[in-house]
Order: structure tokens, then sequence, then C-alpha cells
């Protein structure tokens, strides 16, 4: 078998079409399925085909369908472009979102909502009534927090900037909103702790 040139190895003539020398290649394939050695030789032939009929080309003796692949093509196939990976957020947020239970945002959103019905229910000027439902959401805000990660410094943290935030938001809000919706009987105090509770709420419930 070794005299034979390529054309013989895989039983076509010279002038076969590609679709052909595809044929019979698998052909043989199929035929010595499990033998190594004949399968080299299979293989070498047909890729000593398509050096040939690939050195045709550049002579402009035929046209070779574009489809068909080529021994150095596939040892020199251009790398596939991997798509660039989706924009992920900072490593830091990551490191502070939180994917709560259906138990974690209803558990805190309860006593939020009682502390906020607590300050809105309250005669004005209420104010001891308002200290005292502040201090018990941030209580409450320390305790869930803490229970996440069990990370006390980080809980306070947490709840002073959301306690911060939301009193100063609520009082800037609160003198803007409340004229134009004649809610006379909501004082902006009211208005700024019920913000303060929400805001308590999403850091509660969302990060960790």
């Amino acid at each position: 078998m070794s005299d034979q040139n390529p054309y013989e190895k895989l039983g076509v003539s010279e002038d076969a079409s590609f679709d052909e020398i595809q044929d019979a290649r698998n052909r043989q394939l199929e035929q010595y399925n499990g033998d190594a050695k004949s399968i080299e030789l299979i293989e070498v032939a047909y890729d000593a085909i398509l050096m040939d009929r690939l050195r045709m080309r550049q002579e402009g003796k035929i046209k070779v369908p574009e489809r068909i692949r080529f021994p150095e093509l596939r040892v020199q196939s251009p790398a596939k472009e991997t798509p660039n990976p989706p924009q992920q957020s900072p490593a830091w947020l990551q490191r502070m979102r939180d994917q709560p239970s259906p138990r974690d945002i209803l558990l805190p959103g309860a006593w939020y909502l009682g502390l906020s019905s607590m300050s809105v229910l309250t005669p004005s000027p209420g104010g001891q009534v308002l200290q005292l439902a502040l201090v018990l959401g941030v209580g409450v805000s320390i305790y869930f927090l803490k229970r996440k990660e069990d990370k006390f410094g980080r809980a306070v943290l947490l709840t002073l900037v959301g306690l911060i935030v939301g009193l100063i938001a609520g009082g800037l809000i609160a003198n803007w909103l409340l004229p134009q919706i004649n809610l006379a009987q909501i004082s902006s105090d009211q208005f700024s702790t019920v913000l303060t509770f929400i805001l308590l709420w999403l850091i509660t419930s969302f990060l960790r």
C-alpha cells in the first residue's frame, strides 16, 4: 500500500471532484474504523491530495471551493475572538450587596412598617415618640445587619450612614414636597422619619 500514490490510496482518479475525494475519505475511515495505522495512511493520503490541489490552485490551474479545508489551514487557523465578558459591578459593591430571602425582606419590613405607622399616627408635635421610633429603627437595622455576617462595626456604620442620609434627604424633600401636596396632618419631622425608615429597610434587606 505504501507504493500507492494518494489518489490510488483513496480510490479516486486525479481529476476527481472535491466532493468525490471527501466521500472516498469518509468511506475508508468508516471501513477502517479502529485501525489506527490505516486511518493514519488515509489521512496522509487525503492531506497530500489537498496539498496537491492547493499547489494547482496557486498556479491558477483549478479553482478550489472555499469550504475545502487544507492541512496548513488546520494548523494556522486564526484563533477565535472571545467575546468581551459582560460588565460586572465593582468588587466592593459585590461584597456589600446581598441576595436576601423573602424572610430577610419581610421581617425587617414589618418592623419598619410598624415604626412608620407609629411615627405618622403620633399627634404633632410628638418629638419624643419620633425619637423613640428612630432609636428602635436604628436597633432593628443593627440587629438584622449583624445577624448576616456577625460584623457589629460594619452594621453600626451602615446604619448610621442610612440614618444621616435619610434624615437630611427627608428634611429637604419634606420642605419642598409637603407644601405642594397640602399634607398638613404630616409634619416635616414625621416625613423625614418615615423616609429614613424606608432607607434603613433597603440597607437592612439588600446590604450585608
